[in-house]
């Protein structure tokens, strides 16, 4: 590879399922390569797998990585000079491809049916090499009389294939260990190892940064391109990512676990539809197997594109850590202005029923700002500012410490306190009530525990005396009175 060429690296995902944090971050890593090498990232889709092809995954794929900032300068949506980006609409030239390679003797004809393919897994590790010594001419004649073949790579026997790969060194198959494998199937599609090595030679891809997964298809690969020639581009092959606890590989199946309101999943779509900031994603990626000095955890994508190298990217399994995940999604809340929360959280609430007057959103915001995870957990501590009626159950203000008749005296007492408040702000309410807690000699918490469940419904709650200014006096003394009577009927 001529290293002085201009970077041009390639995201080149399947249409076979939707977005998930292991593909995304391959994608911000070409997306940032290029950026700070002044190149160009280009977005293929490699949809030759047609039996698991997706309907609109293409479509998800392209909204989810805009949504997370990673934009490409050639592509299936913006076009290029190498057009068609999507490899169904690129199989005449795979196929002759293909030819070509048959034609050097590279590549071979064959006639096996999927019974005797079936019938032979049993006895040998991988394609028997039935159809390897068919003279070519006679296969030739097969092949125009239509019948049904595929195309398969005639791989050598001795030896070892050796390929250098940024990361991980020298990488070395032995030769025997690998099959014929099929390059043109019979369904008129080329398997990936060809269609992604040809397309990558065309469209110039100096660099191909990938997911480890790949690592045991490079050999085949690599013996594609020397058989055309061509020169090999560098091989970056990222690290696996794990489970939490770093015991296994995070698979689809690990996307969403089954307790009831996890707000967690592999899949970007689900991170968005969740709440969760797109800068919170991209900083949470960018150091699973990368980092910078060791020391610095926070960035943004901008910085992110000035900083970011290949040389610092580690090879070892880098763990999914969904509490990292809520960290970097806390501080970029926090980083945020009010009334940036302000429209992020509103998509949720509307969601939910609740349109907000946006004065009032606003001063909502600095009571939960510092509280919140996700712009969806805004729901569950705003929505009672906008609810009528709040559902109560009188068992709810009793426990071990407290008394039906003891939480009465404390929710009377605090009604008298507030109705003789000259103004009913939240310095003069938390004034008084500190008063009154001495005057009963309870701790703050016992007064205001029964209060924040009246006004509010719920156990937590924004800071309780702002939050008792914005409710208002008519809807704080109406509840607090519906909270009297209900212990009152017990």
């Amino acid at each position: 590879m001529n290293t002085s060429s201009p970077i041009r690296v390639r995201f080149a995902p399947s249409p076979t399922g939707y977005l998930h944090i292991g593909g995304a971050r391959t994608a911000l890593y070409n997306y940032l390569f290029a950026k700070i090498n002044g190149g160009s990232m280009v977005l293929r889709i490699e949809d030759t797998d047609r039996k698991r092809y997706v309907e609109d995954s293409e479509k998800q794929l392209i909204k989810d990585l805009k949504w997370l900032g990673i934009s490409w300068d050639e592509g299936p949506d913006v076009g290029g000079k190498y057009s068609p980006y999507t490899q169904s609409e690129r199989t005449k030239l795979h196929r002759n491809y293909a030819e070509k390679l048959v034609s050097i003797d590279k590549a071979y004809y064959c006639f096996c049916d999927k019974e005797r393919l079936q019938s032979i897994r049993s006895k040998h590790k991988g394609y028997d090499g039935h159809c390897r010594d068919i003279d070519t001419n006679k296969a030739l004649e097969r092949v125009i009389s239509g019948e049904e073949h595929t195309i398969r790579f005639r791989s050598p026997k001795q030896g070892t294939t050796t390929v250098d790969d940024l990361i991980r060194k020298n990488i070395t198959v032995k030769n025997k260990q690998m099959e014929d494998f099929v390059l043109f199937k019979a369904d008129g599609f080329p398997v990936y190892h060809l269609a992604a090595m040809v397309d990558d030679h065309l469209m110039g891809i100096t660099h191909v940064i990938r997911g480890e997964e790949w690592l045991s298809s490079i050999a085949k690969h690599a013996l594609i391109i020397r058989a055309f020639g061509w020169s090999e581009p560098i091989w970056c092959h990222l690290s696996v990512l794990t489970q939490p606890d770093g015991k296994g590989k995070m698979s689809k199946r690990d996307a969403k676990t089954k307790e009831p309101g996890n707000k967690h999943s592999i899949f970007i779509n689900d991170l968005n539809n969740k709440g969760y900031h797109p800068e919170a994603i991209t900083n949470w990626m960018a150091l699973m197997g990368w980092s910078l000095d060791d020391k610095q955890e926070d960035f943004k994508l901008v910085d992110l594109e000035k900083v970011f190298n290949l040389d610092r990217i580690n090879p070892s399994p880098a763990a999914v850590n969904f509490s990292k995940l809520d960290y970097f999604q806390g501080k970029h809340v926090r980083q945020m202005s009010n009334s940036e929360v302000a429209s992020s959280v509103q998509p949720f609430l509307m969601k939910a029923g609740i349109v907000p007057d946006q004065e009032m959103l606003l001063s909502l915001v600095p009571l939960i700002k510092n509280r919140i995870v996700t712009f969806e957990d805004s729901v569950e501590w705003l929505s009672f500012f906008f609810t009528k009626e709040i559902q109560i159950s009188p068992s709810e203000f009793i426990n071990k410490k407290t008394t039906k008749e003891e939480t009465l005296v404390i929710l009377q007492k605090v009604q008298l306190t507030l109705e003789q408040l000259p103004t009913f702000d939240h310095e003069g309410i938390e004034s008084e009530l500190r008063l009154l807690a001495e005057k009963m000699n309870l701790k703050l918490g016992q007064l205001l525990n029964p209060v924040r469940l009246a006004t509010s419904g719920q156990k937590v709650s924004p800071p309780l005396f702002e939050t008792l200014e914005i409710l208002g006096e008519n809807l704080v003394h109406s509840r607090i009175e519906k909270a009297i009577k209900l212990l009152e009927n017990i």
